[in-house]
């Protein structure tokens, strides 16, 4: 049976229709008759949850069952009786594809600190707060791609790798095969960049403008959104040495231009916000 993600069944319903989901667990409770099995797909903040009758399953199956364990269950979505969820999957049929020790699996139903979970950046993406940001970042970039899209401008893929200092800051991370412990020296005593890579000074970029700039003067109208690295010493919380840019460029424009696009862009993609992400 074709899988259906969480976020489908709760948005929209197909009640007392037989349906098959597949996730990690996030908690498991119950009795001696029934266990009420919490699971995630990551298409939403919310879970869905699964009533397993105890006589239709084994005890080593239902036991197997913990936190973290990936599993598919196939049963009916039926209205939910209890507080807390609109629906719920009366379970007819559960596989456990991994399962997961309870006593070493570090994320519980509890909150985790932030400083905490870097220390479990391979896990932390199924948290809340992580899952949430990177639902919501993809949004962006979806609303960024279309917003530009609409006006007709293109989206250029400036490189990542480059030898111009786009912002003449100096503030770069150089990009080297050279081996830094024994550096090859030209006869004025400097680094012999010819053997090299590239053959020249490299590093990652600091800014996709000057191939933008270039591209505007024969496309119109262009944006570049990807990848920029900057390199000084300012290890604030507001420091990134590594972030995505958005950069349009735009043949003819003036000062006047360029202040009506930034204030349209900066409503649309906080409207896109509103409308797509209040339920992820």
């Amino acid at each position: 049976m074709k899988r259906s993600m969480i976020k489908e069944l709760i948005n929209t319903p197909t009640i007392n229709e037989t349906v098959t989901v597949k996730g990690w667990v996030r908690t498991k409770r119950g009795n001696k008759a029934v266990s009420f099995i919490a699971i995630n797909d990551g298409s939403s903040i919310h879970n869905i949850q699964v009533v397993a009758d105890l006589e239709k399953f084994s005890s080593s199956l239902i036991s197997s069952i913990t936190t973290g364990a990936a599993i598919g269950v196939t049963g009916l979505l039926v209205t939910s009786q209890g507080a807390g969820q609109s629906v719920e999957v009366q379970a007819q049929e559960i596989e456990v594809y991994g399962t997961c020790d309870p006593n070493t699996y570090p994320l519980q139903k509890k909150g985790h600190s932030l400083e905490f979970l870097r220390e479990i950046a391979y896990l932390r993406p199924r948290t809340n707060t992580f899952g949430a940001i990177l639902r919501i970042r993809h949004n962006m970039a979806f609303a960024i791609h279309n917003f530009f899209h609409q006006k007709g401008y293109y989206y250029i893929h400036t490189p990542i790798i480059t030898s111009s200092d786009a912002e003449g800051a100096g503030q770069m991370f150089r990009v080297t095969t050279l081996d830094l412990e024994k550096l090859p020296k030209n006869k004025e005593g400097n680094v012999d960049y010819k053997k090299d890579f590239f053959g020249k000074p490299t590093s990652l970029t600091v800014s996709g403008q000057l191939e933008g700039e270039l591209a505007a003067l024969a496309l119109g109208g262009i944006y570049t959104f990807g990848p920029t690295f900057r390199a000084e010493n300012s290890n604030t919380p507001r420091h990134l040495a590594e972030f995505w840019m958005i950069e349009p460029e735009v043949a003819f424009f003036d000062i006047n231009d360029n202040m009506d696009l930034a204030e349209e862009f900066t409503k649309y993609c906080v409207q896109w916000a509103l409308d797509h992400c209040v339920m992820i």
